[in-house]
């Protein structure tokens, strides 16, 4: 009979759950984690890989469909759908497996089944192959993530109206659609399905799409999708879904004013919720609010011994936060010296559109509203050799700094291969770099990467290449 006794055990193998159980098995504690699917959670097997694969085969069907740019001829473009969705499952189901491979590296145990909550030190988990068994702890970490949000008369059926995992596999591609949301998950899927021919509608109950993101950068990315052939429809509410044997009918209001579409398909793509039921909560000190688990800035939930952390645990919802997450909880259960709570402001959020859009830190109106006093550096693509080289000229890089210490408030981009470049940015504000340092970098040439450092130029007047 398998140990069932352990330092710490994780519930949940996604990106957070499994950098936890690696990290505290580096620091030698006896390890097991719980997973009731797959390893590697949403992100590796329905989220994050699967739908870069999807977007990969879209731009690159882009670029083709414009090869003459390019000095090039290609005719007759055509794609398989189902050898594309092939080929993004073979992705996520490689790196799955290759989770599998770190647990067994690292000495993990994993059991394959659903847990909760069952007193002091112990969790029961009802296997997957249908007998339970107990586990004792010293310490259980709660990493079990989310799922998308279903609003009501909006609910996705599988067939016409689509979450994100029906998106990702269709039997068929669409020749219209419907995105009701324009966050990442929505504008992404927006995105790949128009390049691939659809014709897309975005709406958005909010008034600018992608509205975490920098003012500015809404804007440029609006007049990019409408430019593609995107309907975008902003301040926009949706109702009264209509089934039809192979479309829908949809209600969306705007001002007031009400109109009807009809498309073959649906995406809801409006938030998500906490994995919160049935963890054996009741009775514990683990308080929920909007279905997610209350923590500390370590991950405690209040009750002995339990943490939690990633999507469950609340915003941002990242697989990279999760990880820091992961290891931060993990060193502080350990007593490793030196551990960092988390700082959300230093935490890069990327969107895998075209184009790209990246960001970290404050918006230039968020430092304003708090009355800082900034100075404001932006960089177009057109001005930048490789981007013009690369055939991709649209796009700018925006900084904020605060006018009195120079500190790096934030950074916004938008335009090609954005979310590689705006790990620079995070390094300079994880090392609290002032825009002195920046400027005294030097940056490779030719690259995508010298906006960066004429954008912190710009904030100072001391721009060269416009």
């Amino acid at each position: 009979m398998a140990d069932t006794s352990f330092d710490l055990i994780v519930v949940g193998g996604g990106p957070g759950g499994y950098v936890a159980a690696i990290r505290a098995a580096q620091l030698g504690m006896k390890t097991a984690v719980v997973e009731r699917e797959n390893m590697g959670g949403i992100c590796l097997n329905w989220g994050c890989i699967p739908t870069k694969a999807l977007l990969r085969t879209s731009e690159v069907y882009g670029l083709i469909k414009h090869a003459e740019a390019y000095g090039l001829t290609v005719k007759d473009v055509s794609y398989d759908h189902k050898k594309i969705v092939e080929r993004s499952r073979k992705v996520a189901g490689q790196l799955s497996n290759g989770v599998k491979g770190l647990m067994k590296k690292n000495k993990i145990t994993v059991f394959d089944g659903t847990a909760k909550l069952a007193g002091a030190g112990k969790l029961a988990v009802a296997m997957n192959d249908k007998s339970n068994v107990t586990l004792t702890y010293k310490n259980v970490i709660l990493a079990t993530g989310a799922r998308a949000r279903q609003l009501p008369g909006l609910e996705s059926d599988g067939k016409l109206i689509w979450s994100y995992r029906e998106a990702m596999v269709p039997e068929a591609m669409p020749k219209s659609l419907l995105v009701i949301g324009s966050g990442a998950i929505g504008i992404e899927f927006a995105s790949f399905y128009r390049t691939m021919g659809a014709e897309v509608t975005v709406c958005e109950v909010l008034p600018r799409i992608l509205p975490v993101e920098d003012e500015e950068v809404s804007a440029f990315a609006k007049k990019a999708f409408e430019k593609q052939g995107m309907k975008i429809l902003v301040g926009a509410t949706v109702s009264n879904l209509k089934k039809g044997a192979n479309n829908v009918t949809a209600t969306i209001t705007v001002g007031g004013k009400s109109e009807q579409i009809t498309v073959d398909r649906v995406i809801s793509a409006v938030g998500i919720v906490g994995n919160v039921e049935n963890l054996g909560l009741e009775g514990t000190k683990v308080k929920v609010e909007k279905t997610h688990i209350v923590i500390d800035q370590w991950g405690f939930t209040g009750e002995p011994n339990v943490y939690a952390l990633g999507d469950v645990a609340g915003p941002p919802w990242l697989a990279h936060k999760a990880m820091h997450e992961g290891v931060l909880v993990v060193e502080k259960i350990a007593g490793v010296k030196g551990v960092h709570p988390m700082k959300t402001e230093n935490i890069p959020g990327c969107t895998y559109c075209q184009p790209q859009v990246a960001s970290i830190g404050m918006t230039e109106a968020a430092a304003k509203a708090k009355g800082l006093q900034i100075r404001v550096g932006k960089f177009p693509f057109i001005g930048n050799g490789k981007a013009i080289a690369l055939g991709e000229p649209e796009g700018f890089i925006k900084t904020i700094f605060d006018a009195k210490t120079g500190e790096l408030l934030g950074a916004h981009m938008i335009g090609a291969e954005v979310t590689e470049l705006i790990q620079g940015y995070s390094i300079a504000k994880t090392l609290e770099t002032t825009e002195a340092e920046l400027m005294a970098t030097v940056f490779p040439h030719p690259t995508l990467s010298e906006m960066m450092h004429e954008s912190v130029l710009a904030a100072y007047g001391r721009t060269l290449h416009i």
